[in-house]
């Protein structure tokens, strides 16, 4: 009895140790530390961009001309040069003349011969037409600005200073034809071409 009560001691004795020994401190694990993630950078500023310098407005075609006192009566033609421009295929007249003399004509030298165009200022305006009557063959007219007519040199013919028309006379039935232009840095400048149609257009009738 004695032994068993020995082996029974000694068994309870090795349990206890089996408790003591899973009842003891357990060890706590160190908790993991989560990476803190580095902090995005941040963006530099876009650079503002620097204001385009505006252009200076181009300066306004001047339409209009600025003549001497009108002289009294009709006023004969004065001849004056043209200048020609190849490259732009253009024809300019100096403003100054036609407010000096109110009325001119010019002539352009072309591969059949000399064509004759006018150029005068009525009621405050320049007005660019064909030089040429037909019938005729004059190359000259007089502004009578105070009648509102130019006047044919050879035949007297009369036509509209302001729309060419004709309106009495021989060579009545050949308008003259008008050119189209722009006033720029002092001088009337009109297409080559231009002048070339009008003549076309004043050389048939109607």
């Amino acid at each position: 009895m004695t032994r068993k009560l020995i082996v029974i001691v000694a068994a309870l004795a090795s349990l206890a140790l089996v408790f003591a020994a899973c009842a003891g401190p357990s060890s706590t694990p160190e908790p993991s530390s989560t990476p803190t993630p580095a902090p995005e950078p941040t963006p530099a500023p876009a650079p503002t961009p620097e204001p385009e310098p505006t252009p200076a407005p181009a300066p306004e075609p001047t339409s209009a001309p600025n003549p001497e006192p009108r002289p009294s009566g009709p006023i004969g033609a004065t001849w004056i040069e043209a200048q020609i421009d190849g490259d732009n295929q253009t024809v300019s007249l100096p403003l100054s003349e036609l407010e000096s003399n109110w009325n001119t004509h010019f002539k352009l030298g072309t591969t059949d011969g000399d064509v004759n165009f006018m150029a005068y200022i009525f009621d405050g305006e320049v007005y660019v037409r064909a030089n040429v009557c037909p019938p005729c063959k004059s190359v000259g007219f007089a502004l009578d600005e105070g009648a509102e007519k130019l006047i044919c040199d050879r035949c007297a013919t009369t036509f509209a200073a302001e729309t060419g028309a004709g309106i009495a006379g021989a060579c009545v039935d050949y308008p003259k034809a008008s050119v189209a232009y722009e006033i720029s840095g002092g001088n009337i400048v009109m297409a080559g071409s231009d002048l070339l149609g009008a003549y076309q257009e004043t050389l048939l009738p109607g």
